[in-house]
């Protein structure tokens, strides 16, 4: 859709409710910058969803995620149909992640492993992540200068680093990488193998419970010095987490420690490809490599919104929020927000000062935050190491989604050195 042809404002928000918008930037982009200008709080109405405001600016994004104690993250914290909140009312909850938590218990439950992700444990990771980059790039080679850097690549290199970090032994890697996938990217057509997205997602939440629920109870028996084992023998106000949160703890990490990583690491190597005057610079100054990350991240913005809901009436952007209203965070709008970033749809590697919301803000600051900057840049100093005259042998696909997504393809060619 052109921008010329977004005429009404049921065109322009429908990109929010519409999964196949975040897999054409284009379309999503354009109505995005119109909304920004002229209703940059607005109310969107779908068929499918309970009726929400969609927050578009960057500034706008910030006070909701600030005021953490006017919207809460219960109980709304993602866009999902309406038909599947009903069924979750009805039969209760399969998973409560930190996503869906408010205080006290959010920071309790993210307590329990933070200080695994505070910057000088994460570096001291380095090496270990490294020698996992140097394999996938290793894989490069063997596939003989082609591949689907998505589907071959950037998919298994930061699922390798946070299993391996829980401690998951390595066999078991594929049926968390297929179960992600379903969960994520049940509203993708190429990637739902049930044709009922709904059903999908709740048939992976389901297998995910049952591995993490013996995964505990081994843990608990047999502890070990992994991340799994933390989480296993955690005790909150003097008790063991139930089965039912410490599952959940497990799928937060093993899902979102890896997907938006992966997402982030193809569509960082997309931006490069489609901007070689960046690739050269930051190939030639790899002190770009903190800057250049944040950029990728700010591009590709691979989570595209969490949700709010008001305990009492507040006013954002000028516009009222009723209490008991829930808000969409449209980050990937407010990371092209004109009045924050200069030239927003410009990629550029040294971009100073930037203040992606990708991670979120205030008390709900992604816990990963830190590993997943850490994986990129030891990713492409590795990469560019070794690789020349990489290009795009084919055109890119993204995945339709309203959550969670990025590149699902991405054919590309290139020469070992």
């Amino acid at each position: 859709m052109s921008l010329t042809n977004l005429t009404d404002l049921a065109d322009l928000t429908r990109v929010f409710v519409d999964p196949t918008a975040y897999a054409d930037e284009e379309r999503f982009h354009a109505a995005c910058r119109v909304l920004r200008r002229e209703n940059p709080v607005v109310r969107v109405e779908s068929e499918q969803y309970r009726p929400f405001w969609a927050i578009t600016r960057h500034a706008d994004v910030l006070e909701v995620e600030r005021d953490n104690e006017h919207f809460l993250n219960a109980p709304r914290p993602l866009l999902v149909p309406s038909e599947m909140e009903a069924r979750a009312a009805a039969s209760g909850q399969v998973l409560r992640t930190l996503i869906h938590m408010d205080e006290p218990d959010h920071k309790a439950f993210r307590g329990i492993t933070s200080k695994w992700f505070l910057p000088g444990q994460i570096r001291a990771l380095e090496e270990r992540i490294r020698e996992r980059a140097v394999r996938y790039i290793d894989r490069m080679a063997d596939l003989g200068g082609a591949c689907d850097f998505a589907q071959e690549v950037a998919v298994g290199f930061p699922l390798h680093v946070i299993l391996s970090i829980l401690g998951l032994p390595e066999e078991d890697f594929p049926r968390m990488l297929q179960l992600t996938a379903d969960l994520f990217g049940s509203d993708d057509d190429e990637i739902n193998r049930s044709g009922d997205a709904q059903q999908q997602r709740m048939a992976a939440m389901l297998d995910f419970f049952q591995y993490f629920v013996a995964l505990t109870a081994d843990r608990r028996a047999n502890p070990t010095d992994d991340l799994a084992s933390v989480i296993a023998n955690a005790t909150i106000n003097g008790e063991l987490l139930n089965d039912y949160d410490a599952a959940s703890y497990y799928v937060i990490i093993a899902t979102a420690g890896h997907d938006t990583t992966s997402s982030s690491i193809a569509g960082g190597l997309e931006a490069l490809l489609r901007h070689p005057d960046q690739l050269a610079r930051l190939r030639d100054d790899p002190s770009l490599g903190t800057s250049a990350v944040d950029e990728m991240i700010r591009w590709v913005t691979p989570v595209k919104e969490f949700m709010r809901t008001a305990t009492e009436d507040r006013t954002v952007g000028g516009q009222l929020i009723p209490a008991g209203d829930s808000v969409y965070l449209a980050y990937l709008s407010a990371n092209r927000d004109e009045t924050v970033f200069e030239d927003p749809f410009r990629f550029d590697v040294a971009r100073a000062d930037n203040k992606q919301v990708a991670f979120g803000y205030g008390v709900h600051f992604c816990l990963g935050a830190h590993l997943a900057r850490l994986e990129l840049r030891v990713f492409f100093e590795e990469l560019l190491k070794r690789v020349d005259d990489i290009q795009l042998a084919g055109e890119p696909s993204r995945s339709a989604t309203v959550f969670v997504g990025g590149l699902k393809h991405l054919p590309i060619s290139y020469r070992m050195r």
